[in-house]
């Protein structure tokens, strides 16, 4: 069988730099050595590849799209495909990458003393530290500015108090970016594992993620000491840039599941027999099939434009939600119908399809629902805030 070649009906190879297919390819070629072989096993037992993680590190692909501290300093761009191509894995090791760079070390990169980029940002950019983000709490998703995790001052201390649940990493995390309400304002904090009064326990019974860590975290009067705050940000404009960023992030990596579900369903309806032929040569399949490439191919041609703007420091956070709803949406619909495409062989393990699509319920719903990022464009289109 000849190797996996992705999807380019409209030839975006000509656009890229040579960095970036070399960046693509590199990271394709590992997804399909080192994650495809292993993952079912993983999703199935409900647990992470932690032996891959050395890997990522040393292709350099924590926090790729920032500058200096050990990072790559690639383009936005080339971040997107990093994050495709890891997707076509498994949103799990998308999953990774993203909270890893764009919640955990961003933070830290955009908004942190030069101490603590000094400290942590080497260490995670080369794997040896994993971090963690800590916005969401059980009682407040959607609406961050209503969070209850709170910080008060005391002498040289910080001490927090608060719970932050559906948060990935936490559990096997050395650090999280935890966001609480100081003198009333939001700040972001930096706990260790091993912070006395901080607890991580991963959270189980999971029917999407299942390859991922997914936690709560629990702060119970945890002292850290004053210099673990983020000290040049404070108000919602921290956290939500951050989510920003793994926004962008999603954009890429749903094109990836698309991706994965419409090669195995080109495979399938070429090689699966019925009434004598292959379906592939029935039109209700071929029409699936042209409509699946017809929706990656306007996704990739949003996710493109939206990164070369990002690039330019040109991109807005709306135009990050329209890429992240649009493309979200269309690689769930996608693995739906690849799932129709493959009968009732679509349900097994044999195939990617079932686990494409219920991590892509998950990812519709975390950094932003469908419904949030449609307000966000109302706002942008009105001029009227929908919703507080």
């Amino acid at each position: 069988m000849a190797p996996y070649s992705g999807v380019d009906f409209y030839n975006l190879e000509q656009h890229l730099t040579e960095e970036e297919r070399m960046v693509r390819d590199t990271v394709r070629d590992w997804t399909e050595e080192r994650v495809l072989p292993v993952i079912e096993e993983h999703y199935m037992a409900g647990t992470f590849p932690m032996d891959l993680l050395p890997q990522i590190g040393e292709m350099g692909l924590f926090g790729c799209n920032l500058e200096g501290y050990g990072c790559a300093g690639l383009s936005n761009v080339a971040y997107g495909l990093v994050c495709q191509e890891l997707e076509r894995g498994d949103s799990a090791l998308r999953s990774f990458v993203s909270v890893q760079g764009s919640l955990s070390m961003y933070p830290i990169h955009a908004f942190g003393s030069e101490d603590q980029k000094k400290k942590y940002l080497p260490g995670m950019a080369a794997g040896e530290l994993i971090g963690c983000f800590g916005l969401t709490e059980p009682d407040h998703g959607s609406d961050p500015s209503r969070m209850e995790t709170k910080a008060i001052a005391d002498g040289d201390d910080y001490v927090l108090s608060g719970a932050k649940m559906w948060i990935t990493n936490g559990t096997i995390a050395d650090l999280a970016i935890v966001w609480a309400k100081l003198d009333g304002k939001i700040r972001g904090f930096i706990v260790e594992k091993g912070d006395e009064g901080f607890s991580a326990p991963e959270m189980k019974g999971k029917h999407s993620l299942r390859a991922s860590v997914t936690s709560e975290l629990v702060l119970q009067d945890c002292r850290i000491p004053g210099n673990r705050i983020l000290p040049n940000v404070s108000g919602l404009k921290g956290p939500l840039s951050c989510l920003t960023q793994a926004r962008y992030g999603i954009v890429w990596g749903a094109l990836g599941a698309a991706m994965g579900c419409y090669h195995a369903s080109v495979k399938y309806a070429k090689s699966r027999i019925m009434f004598g032929k292959p379906i592939g040569s029935f039109q209700l399949v071929q029409q699936k099939l042209a409509w699946m490439l017809r929706e990656i191919t306007k996704g990739q041609l949003l996710a493109y434009h939206l990164g070369r703007a990002k690039d330019k420091g040109e991109a807005s956070p709306e135009m990050v939600s329209l890429g992240k709803m649009n493309n979200v949406d269309v690689a769930l619909s996608i693995a739906r119908m690849a799932r129709d495409i493959h009968g009732a062989n679509g349900i097994l393990n044999e195939y990617p399809i079932m686990r494409h699509m219920a991590n892509l319920e998950s990812v519709s719903t975390y950094e932003g629902t469908h419904d949030i990022h449609n307000l966000i464009l109302g706002k942008w289109i009105t001029g009227i805030q929908a919703f507080e």
